[in-house]
């Protein structure tokens, strides 16, 4: 057997696993579900039948005796019980680490024993004998005969006929006597029938779980075969011939493909931008027609390339959610709480590089719910809530980024214990003028932790800081909210790719930039006379609409000589509309992100960097961070100016008591 379908079957088996885990997790909500007894065991059918194919030998023995306590299970001879989830989702992770570590085969088949020994005490039930145990051979008939349209349903027989191999020698013989005419033939029906003689060890059980996918679509009988019964010779059917027979018409919608082969397909696209950005320039210097029109069809071309090579490597964020399950119930295990996750939103899209990197942020943030946030079940009832605590997770689409929020209805955050603690260990001022987001979002900062004593889930002070620098790591942000005694909730604000986004070019002096244009709504005129109208103040009247803005030049700190009319690019953001002052918009540039230097590292208001057409570089502002600074630096000011105006009334009433005093 090639290592490539050993690959395939691990990457297969993986999935097998992650939706055995699921149903496991859900099963122990709800106990009295057939059909997701059901799917675990078809899962466990399907893991033990392919591993022993593929040489997994204690992969298939750990399965199969676990299929065994499940095929009970369907027949109702045992119950579901929290021991039997745990156990199971014990073996689970046994076959994982199978998969993982074949070589490892000593330590594992003793951890193996042990799952199997608890599993046979737990269920009353002796060990079964493995699919490789030695037993009596014997010989069966079976007669299959698939309903017209099984291979529509993604049936395939073939695949049947292969694991029929894995529990005994085959003859098999093919009935083709309702084929019709082949003008008569219809595409995609099935009109064969087979007779297989099996010789092995096989029970008629596990011939009979070998159809378990067709059972409702075929006619089948397992029938032991008198001694010497064979099908004819002459009619048995070579591997080769059979597998032409059963093939499925119906072809592949789908391909595994690795992801370095994506990654590497993205960067060739991402050069391929910047060249066209280039041949764009230079055809747009040149008078020639012939060469404006092929840059036009590059750039056509380009474009739709670009949008594929993107789309391909978005993924939903379901498997990612859903894997937080286990994370939840082992907790809940080990810190004696009851707990239940809700998930929403798993269908939304996002870059699998930035999927890949998400995980590690989600852990800390559901870790520190658990440990922190959600108070024991006594606790909760005396303060009126629900026994079960809920963690809840969402994602939903914001522009060009993914909002993922994870919240709980806990205890809440404590904001002068927070602050209490900042000043304790010295990361603020004593005198700091600090708003509550800004309290709330020292939990962040690294080494941070209100815990008074480490546990084996928190209490080190590294989560949090590992959320934050992996979000920046994705040029993306953080955002805490907390309402005392309803809970916590983290926003993780996530860029839908860090390859190559849609932006608008502008023009600030003799600088670039590229604003996303994702947020952007449109761009309007700002001349002299709407300044004079504002009077100093940084707002523009669109249409009877209020709208604050940003004059770009001033907070990036650029020296021009200011035109007579200058742009607004008008952009969507959580504080309402914004816009940004530029000197000129000069169009839309498809932009092919590029890491910025050391130089930039505490930049946060610039994500990125990318090469226009002419070489130049121009920096990606982020909006969302330059509304947010801008919003903080005008709540920070007025808090200054309170503190002024009480100071003065302070001084004035001071002053009046010494009046009334010398009076006196």
């Amino acid at each position: 057997m090639t290592d490539q379908y050993k690959v395939a079957f691990v990457e297969e088996a993986r999935d097998l696993l992650a939706e055995l885990e699921s149903s496991l997790l859900k099963l122990d909500e709800n106990r009295q579900d057939a059909e997701l007894v059901g799917r675990a065991f078809r899962a466990l059918h399907t893991i033990k039948g392919s591993g022993a194919m593929f040489g997994f030998d204690e992969v298939a023995r750990v399965a199969h005796h676990l299929e065994t306590a499940f095929d009970r299970l369907r027949h109702g001879e045992i119950e579901v019980t929290s021991g039997l989830i745990n156990l199971a989702l014990a073996a689970g992770d046994q076959i994982r680490t199978l998969l993982e570590a074949p070589q490892a085969s000593a330590t594992g088949e003793d951890r193996s024993a042990g799952i199997l020994a608890e599993l046979s005490e737990l269920t009353g039930t002796p060990a079964s004998p493995t699919p490789s145990a030695p037993a009596i051979a014997q010989q069966w008939v079976i007669r299959f005969r698939p309903d017209r349209g099984v291979l529509l349903n993604g049936s395939n027989p073939l695949l049947l006929f292969d694991e029929l191999r894995t529990l005994g020698s085959t003859q098999i013989e093919a009935d083709v006597s309702e084929v019709p005419p082949l003008d008569e033939i219809e595409a995609g029906q099935c009109y064969l029938s087979w007779k297989i003689l099996l010789t092995g060890a096989a029970s008629r059980d596990a011939i009979r779980d070998v159809f378990i996918f067709v059972e409702g679509e075929c006619e089948l009988s397992i029938d032991e075969a008198p001694s010497g019964s064979v099908p004819h010779p002459v009619a048995a059917l070579p591997r080769e011939q059979s597998s032409q027979l059963a093939a499925d018409p119906v072809r592949a919608s789908s391909i595994r493909v690795s992801v370095d082969k994506l990654d590497e397909l993205v960067n060739l696209v991402g050069e391929l931008v910047t060249v066209q950005a280039r041949l764009s320039a230079v055809a747009a210097r040149s008078d020639d027609a012939d060469v404006l029109e092929i840059a036009e069809s590059v750039d056509r071309l380009t474009a739709a390339l670009r949008e594929d090579s993107i789309g391909i490597r978005m993924l939903p964020l379901r498997s990612t959610f859903e894997r937080f399950r286990r994370l939840v119930h082992d907790l809940g295990v080990e810190l004696q709480k009851d707990v239940e996750l809700t998930i929403e939103g798993a269908d939304t899209e996002l870059d699998k590089t930035v999927i890949d990197q998400l995980n590690d942020p989600l852990v800390h943030l559901i870790r520190n719910a658990m440990d922190h946030g959600i108070e024991q079940t006594e606790a909760r009832v005396a303060a009126g809530k629900r026994p079960t605590a809920r963690i809840h997770i969402s994602a939903e689409h914001s522009g060009a980024h993914v909002l993922v929020r994870v919240s709980d209805d806990g205890r809440g955050l404590d904001v002068e214990a927070i602050r209490a603690r900042a000043l304790q260990q010295e990361l603020i001022a004593a005198d700091a003028r600090l708003t509550e987001s800004e309290i709330l979002g020292l939990i962040l900062a690294p080494g941070f932790s209100t815990a008074r004593a480490v546990t084996g889930v928190s209490g080190r002070g590294v989560g949090m800081d590992v959320v934050r620098r992996s979000l920046e790591t994705l040029r993306g942000s953080v955002e805490v909210e907390s309402r005392p005694g309803a809970g916590v909730t983290v926003t993780l604000r996530l860029p839908l790719t860090l390859a190559i986004i849609d932006g608008l070019l502008v023009r600030i002096g003799n600088a670039h930039f590229v604003l996303p244009l994702a947020n952007s709504l449109e761009c309007v005129e700002l001349t002299r006379r709407d300044i004079a109208e504002a009077q100093g103040r940084h707002i523009a009247n669109v249409r009877g609409e209020i709208i604050p803005y940003i004059r770009l030049s001033e907070y990036l700190h650029i020296e021009r000589e200011a035109p007579d009319r200058e742009q607004i690019m008008l952009v969507e953001t959580e504080h309402g509309h914004y816009g940004f002052v530029v000197d000129q918009v000069l169009g839309d540039h498809q932009t092919v992100i590029k890491n910025l230097g050391r130089l930039y590292r505490n930049m946060q208001e610039v994500s990125g960097a990318t090469i226009l057409g002419n070489g130049s570089v121009a920096l990606i502002l982020d909006p969302h961070r330059l509304v947010q600074s801008a919003v903080q630096n005008m709540s920070l000011e007025r808090s200054a100016r309170r503190q002024e105006q009480r100071k003065d009334q302070y001084d004035r009433l001071s002053n009046q008591k010494e009046i009334k005093t010398d009076a006196t």
